[in-house]
């Protein structure tokens, strides 16, 4: 077994239109023992900007804070929001950094990336433009880049397999949500060390909905 998935745990984010969005399971374990139903893997960056990050429960805590460094010290000196492709970067070279001894986790990045503006009338310049942005990375920090889902943890397998079968594109954000909630769902159930409930956030424009599921506990 690698020991990112000592302490169980997936992560999967999916596009939908104008929206994406990111959802996790809550257990940690330390392989079939249950600890916990409550384990955060789902952590904002920006408004609009979240990262996943299953694996190893005690690098994923380092990583969360070398990740939160780094952005606090990109908003200092750029004086504005890391976008999602920047902070996917920022990832990527932050593993590659370890990568003769890697931290266990392959991160999950889900975000709305800012399009430049139209430059046409004031009337178009002051609404902004965003498209979806999902991405993950492997133990080293090499980047895969998607337009329709991106799975990591122990149960990827599975959440392939579900997700290839459930996701379609130019999903409204109702139904991208019921879509990665049911994918999450039925994965987690057909593996021994995830599930126990799940967080779901669906990013669009104007907010971010976020909403705790039930799963088994058996």
């Amino acid at each position: 077994m690698s020991l990112g998935e000592q302490n169980g745990g997936s992560v999967i984010a999916m596009v939908g239109k104008d929206c994406v969005a990111i959802a996790a399971d809550l257990r940690i374990g330390n392989q079939a023992l249950g600890i916990a139903n409550n384990f955060q893997r789902i952590y904002p960056v920006t408004d609009r900007l979240y990262v996943g990050l299953p694996g190893l429960a005690t690098d994923v805590a380092t990583l969360r804070e070398r990740f939160r460094f780094r952005v606090n010290m990109y908003t200092i000196k750029e004086e504005r929001e890391i976008e999602p492709e920047t902070f996917a970067k920022l990832v990527s070279s932050t593993l590659y950094e370890r990568r003769f001894g890697p931290f266990y986790s392959e991160p999950v990045i889900a975000g709305l990336q800012r399009l430049p503006d139209l430059g046409t009338t004031p009337q178009e310049d002051s609404k902004p433009r965003y498209k979806p942005f999902i991405a993950g990375t492997d133990l080293i920090g090499c980047l895969n880049y998607a337009k329709d889902f991106v799975v990591s943890g122990a149960a990827t397998s599975k959440l392939f397999g579900v997700a290839e079968g459930l996701w379609e594109p130019n999903l409204e954000p109702e139904d991208l949500f019921e879509t990665i909630s049911q994918t999450l769902l039925n994965a987690a159930d057909r593996d021994a060390y995830s599930g126990w409930g799940a967080i779901v956030h669906v990013i669009t424009p104007d907010k971010v909905i976020t909403r705790t599921l039930k799963g088994r506990m058996d």
